[in-house]
């Protein structure tokens, strides 16, 4: 899009075209890539959405930025403030040069922006919308609203310490939640490891060990991607899988009697092998699964 006006109405439109497209590409593939991220065209014109060198991404025409970019180097390694935002340094030594004042105009404007973390090399997750809320000079850091619910709480002096903990809460789940789906989709090459069904969009990254579970981290050994209607029989116990990687329905639902969608759909399952990954590493933590399974026993 480089020599091409952008006015603030038609930046409005093209941000939010911009930031459907990504999510909605990412829904489908559980992460993005480096290369459909540089090679974006919209309206027949090509533009970049991201950019790996300098963390930021301010096209040329636009009044302010379009992506930030964060590493992440462990399952909870980002760090979110007590009441719920990212901070995001300066670029450079200028706290008034380079990129920071388009990310200030993204500030006065709350222009929506995506966050990109990269999870492996040339591998990335979104996050967006996300909004600018505030500028610390002294920290020479801008502060990042991660949820649009929580803009409306980016005082940190005025909020409760129930407010902090609630946006806490949604900071986190909105920043690693969709960064364990797409380390679990990557894993099992994109398909339900119950029924091997390789529609993206209708695949989750279920946890063995519960969220609320202490030692329920988000990383693959506590992961498997299954189709939605085997992450719910899962997690309430109408499916259960052994510490040796093998299906297990409960006799309820194989006594019972619901027609084809049950039969193909639970109870063939009953018996079958999990597909687990090739990596060693990324493949069901077996101790997790026993104590899953017991659960699972006990229930039925």
């Amino acid at each position: 899009m480089s020599g091409m006006a952008v006015d603030s109405v038609f930046e409005s439109a093209l941000r939010l075209q911009i930031i459907d497209w990504v999510m909605e590409r990412f829904e489908q593939q559980g992460y993005l890539r480096w290369a459909e991220l540089v090679d974006f065209s919209v309206n027949g014109a090509r533009l970049q959405l991201i950019d790996r060198g300098r963390g930021i991404r301010n096209p040329e025409n636009f009044a302010s930025t379009l992506s930030i970019m964060a590493s992440r180097d462990g399952p909870y390694s980002d760090v979110i403030t007590p009441d719920g935002l990212l901070r995001y340094a300066y670029q450079g030594d200028d706290p008034d040069g380079g990129d920071n004042p388009k990310l200030r105009n993204a500030l006065i404007a709350r222009a929506p922006i995506i966050l990109f973390q990269k999870v492996a090399r040339g591998v990335y997750v979104p996050t967006a919308p996300v909004y600018v809320v505030g500028d610390d000079r002294a920290s020479r850091t801008f502060l990042v609203a991660l949820d649009e619910s929580l803009t409306v709480m980016s005082d940190s002096e005025s909020m409760t310490i129930v407010q902090k903990e609630y946006a806490y809460r949604v900071a986190r789940q909105r920043l690693h939640q969709p960064a364990f789906r797409s380390q679990v989709l990557r894993a099992y090459e994109s398909h339900c490891a119950v029924c091997r069904l390789r529609y993206g969009v209708l695949l989750d990254a279920a946890h063995i060990l519960a969220d609320s579970d202490q030692r329920g981290v988000p990383t693959t050994d506590n992961g498997m991607a299954l189709c939605k209607i085997h992450h719910v029989a899962y997690d309430r116990d109408m499916l259960g899988i052994t510490p040796d990687y093998v299906v297990k329905v409960s006799p309820q639902v194989l006594q019972d009697s619901d027609g084809p969608m049950l039969t193909h759909g639970l109870q063939e399952m009953h018996g079958r092998e999990l597909v687990v990954p090739k990596r060693a590493a990324d493949r069901p933590n077996r101790d997790y699964l026993a104590e899953r399974f017991e659960g699972f026993s006990r229930a039925s």
